[in-house]
């Protein structure tokens, strides 16, 4: 596993959409930062459950002038259904973040423990990125479970603009 740190810069991450778009992370010039979020996949309910919340809330991160992109290590029959079967019609969907490119990012990755679950796939991660493609922050589970809160993200944010705070823990 790679250890990214906040001030460094992110690794290069190109990705089809749902929508049937490239996204490059090095094409997204945010007002304030990128927010991407690695989820599970269309197995985990947890995920259903945090991404259906994100919907909700993407006018206040757009507010904050934060650009919101999702990805999982589904493939795009799997990400297609996602989008359909579950109520995130505004977000962005990307999908084949394979496991090799999210340990550059320092993602936990897990075998399969039901049939329901792909063979591997990506654990979550909520990683904030500044314009020039410099990690300002990262949350990164090994689990499902204990996810950042988006009240409490879009507060901080908010804090980190007036205050034009510093990233913290890149020594």
């Amino acid at each position: 596993m790679k250890n990214l740190k906040p001030g460094q810069e992110v690794p290069e991450l190109i990705l089809k959409t749902t929508k049937g778009l490239n996204w490059d992370i090095r094409d997204n010039k945010p007002e304030t930062f990128t927010m991407l979020i690695v989820y599970r996949g269309i197995h985990c309910p947890v995920c259903k459950k945090y991404l259906e919340e994100l919907n909700t809330k993407l006018e206040d991160f757009r507010d904050k002038g934060v650009n919101v992109i999702c990805a999982s290590a589904n493939n795009k029959e799997l990400a297609l259904k996602t989008v359909e079967e579950w109520d995130i019609k505004d977000l962005n969907i990307v999908y084949d973040f394979k496991v090799e490119e999210g340990r550059k990012w320092g993602l936990f990755v897990s075998e399969a423990i039901k049939d329901s679950e792909p063979e591997v796939f990506l654990e979550p991660g909520l990683f904030l990125i500044k314009p020039d493609n410099i990690l300002y922050s990262a949350s990164i589970q090994s689990m499902p479970f204990a996810r950042p809160k988006f009240d409490e993200l879009l507060r901080s944010i908010s804090f980190v603009i007036k205050e034009d705070y510093p990233a913290r823990g890149g020594a």
